[in-house]
């Protein structure tokens, strides 16, 4: 399966493995057709695993406790640190920060069930997404969901290469933890900014899945 949110970079890109492969082909002198053959192929093999959108199975303590949070992207957890958040939750709160590398499954899913009471997207730099300042810096969503037990800021950040951020939120949506909304194309960050009094479920370090590995739990 793949997403709907890359469908279009990924038919261009299957287009032109499609043009090398057969200039391969016409060429056909060993010399240049060997080396863009491998090339064709690669591009289409790498086309392919990165806009791959596979099934998730929701981790059942987030579908049973609104108070879970999920980890909205692949990745590894690159940074956990105290924050003053001026976005959403309009006070002190605790980041996560999770790193996507093109190897990565690009397809963004919320971390928290509830409502979406914020959203804004800022165009941005071009620092490399694990860089402390692309959170600030950088072309980044922000998105803000809340429930009964709290609130919740998510950031998709883009990185030196990527520079195509979508998402379908909108403010007032009532979303599901663990539900697709979106996609960072080629490289990327995801920071999620919890309450004070939550306790962080993760690890810098450790290698995250979307939807199945657990984040936090609020207050």
């Amino acid at each position: 399966m793949f997403s709907k949110y890359g469908i279009d970079n990924l038919l261009i890109l299957i287009g032109c493995s499609a043009v090398i492969i057969v200039i391969a082909v016409v060429v056909s002198r060993p010399w240049i057709t060997y080396p863009l053959l491998v090339i064709g192929f690669m591009l289409l093999l790498l086309s392919l695993w990165f806009f791959r959108d596979p099934e998730r199975v929701v981790h059942p303590e987030a579908v049973n406790h609104p108070e879970v949070v999920v980890c909205p992207a692949d990745g590894k957890v690159v940074q956990i640190t105290p924050v003053e958040d001026n976005e959403f939750l309009h006070g002190p709160g605790t980041q996560v920060s999770i790193f996507l590398s093109p190897l990565n499954v690009h397809v963004n899913r919320y971390p928290m069930s509830g409502k979406i009471t914020h959203v804004r997207y800022v165009q941005g730099d071009y620092l490399v997404a694990w860089h402390p300042k692309s959170s600030e810096l950088n072309e980044r969503s922000m998105i803000g969901v809340e429930n009964a037990h709290g609130k919740v800021l998510f950031k998709q950040i883009t990185g030196y290469l990527a520079r195509r951020i979508v998402y379908e939120t909108k403010t007032g949506d009532s979303v599901t933890a663990g539900t697709r909304f979106g996609m960072m194309k080629f490289g990327s960050r995801m920071d999620v900014i919890l309450p004070p009094g939550s306790t962080v479920l993760v690890k810098e370090g450790q290698v995250v899945r979307a939807a199945e590995t657990l984040l936090g739990r609020l207050p």
